[in-house]
C-alpha cells in the first residue's frame, strides 16, 4: 500500500512539475514567447540602408558630365551621381545635402572608359571606403568604331565580375547601385533631327551608332538594330550579376527605358545629357536607392 502511495505522489510531482514549467515558460499575457533569437533577428537592420553617408562614383563620360557645359568637355559639377549644381540636385546632394556631397562623395568616372576599365576604378573608389558606390558603364563598349569590334557578352559579364569582386574583397558591405546602359537608339533618333548634333558625331561620338546618321538603307538599319541587341545583352548582364549580390541593387531597366528628348539631351552633341538630362539620372538613381524594395 504504502508502495502504491508512493507511486502516485511520484506521479502527481512529474505532472505538477510540467505544468509549472509549462506555466513559467508563457510569457505575462500566457503566451508562449519568441523562440531564442528571434528577437535578435527583428531588430537586425536590413541589409539595404536607404540613406547612405558617403558616394563614390564609376563609370563613363555620363557620369562625367561630358559636353552638358562646353562642347567635347566633362564638367563633373553637373554629374547626376556627384555633382554640385543646384539644377542638377544630383544623387549626393539629395542623400547627403550639399556640404556632405562636398566632403562625402567622390567621382572615379573617366570619360571614353570600359566595362574592362571598371576594375580599377572599384579600386580607386574602394580606397574612399564609401557606403555606397554608383556604376554606370556600357556604352562606350557598344559605341566602338564599328559593330564587329564591340566588346563582347562574355568578356562583359567576366570583368564587371572581376570589379564587383574587386570591391568585395575590400567592403563586404559597401551597397552598390548598378544603371542600365542607355538606349542608344533612341539618342540616335532623336539627335539625327538636329543639324549641328550630327556634324559633332562624326568627330567620332559613337561610330557604330551614329555613323551616317541619315543613311536608312536596310544594312544601316541592321548594323543600329546589332548594337541595340549588343546593349539589351549588356543590361541583361548588369541585371543578372548583380542579382547575386544582396548589397547590389539594379535600376530595373529604368534609364534604358527613359525616353530622353532634345531637352535631356546636350545641345553640343545631342547624345549625352544635358543638365536637365543629368538631373533625369539623379532623380531615378535616388527613387531606385532609397525605395523600401528594389
Amino acid at each position: 500500500m504504502r508502495k502504491r502511495s508512493h507511486r502516485v505522489r511520484s506521479v502527481l510531482a512529474v505532472v505538477a512539475a510540467v505544468v509549472l514549467g509549462a506555466a513559467g515558460c508563457a510569457g505575462g499575457d500566457g503566451r508562449a514567447p519568441a523562440p531564442e533569437g528571434t528577437k535578435a533577428r527583428a531588430a537586425r537592420p536590413p541589409v539595404w540602408d536607404r540613406s547612405p553617408d558617403s558616394i563614390a562614383a564609376v563609370g563613363d563620360s555620363i557620369t562625367r558630365g561630358f559636353d552638358a557645359c562646353t562642347v567635347l568637355s566633362d564638367c563633373p559639377e553637373v554629374s547626376w551621381a556627384t555633382g554640385s549644381d543646384a539644377r542638377v540636385d544630383s544623387l549626393a546632394v539629395r542623400l547627403l545635402g550639399v556640404t556632405g556631397a562636398a566632403e562625402h562623395s567622390w567621382n572615379y568616372a573617366v570619360t571614353g572608359a570600359r566595362m574592362a576599365d571598371l576594375p580599377e576604378q572599384m579600386e580607386r573608389a574602394a580606397s574612399r571606403s564609401p557606403e555606397l558606390v554608383t556604376v554606370m558603364v556600357g556604352a562606350n563598349d557598344a559605341c566602338r568604331a564599328s559593330a564587329s569590334a564591340m566588346t563582347s557578352v562574355a568578356d562583359f559579364r567576366a570583368d564587371f565580375e572581376e570589379a564587383m569582386g574587386t570591391l568585395r574583397s575590400a567592403l563586404p558591405k559597401t551597397q552598390v547601385y548598378v544603371s542600365s546602359v542607355p538606349n542608344l537608339k533612341r539618342l540616335w533618333s532623336e539627335g539625327r533631327t538636329n543639324v549641328l548634333g550630327k556634324q559633332v558625331w562624326k568627330l567620332g561620338i559613337c561610330p557604330s551608332m551614329l555613323g551616317d546618321a541619315d543613311d536608312l538603307t536596310s544594312a544601316a538599319m541592321l548594323r543600329r538594330d546589332t548594337v541595340q541587341q549588343r546593349v539589351v545583352a549588356y543590361n541583361k548582364v548588369l541585371k543578372e550579376v548583380c542579382a547575386k549580390d544582396r548589397r547590389c541593387r539594379f535600376d530595373g531597366n529604368a534609364v534604358y527605358d527613359y525616353r530622353f528628348g532634345t531637352d535631356q539631351l546636350s545641345h553640343w552633341d545631342w547624345f549625352h545629357p544635358s543638365k536637365d538630362g543629368q538631373a533625369r539620372l539623379a532623380e531615378i538613381a535616388y527613387r531606385r536607392i532609397t525605395a523600401r524594395n528594389p
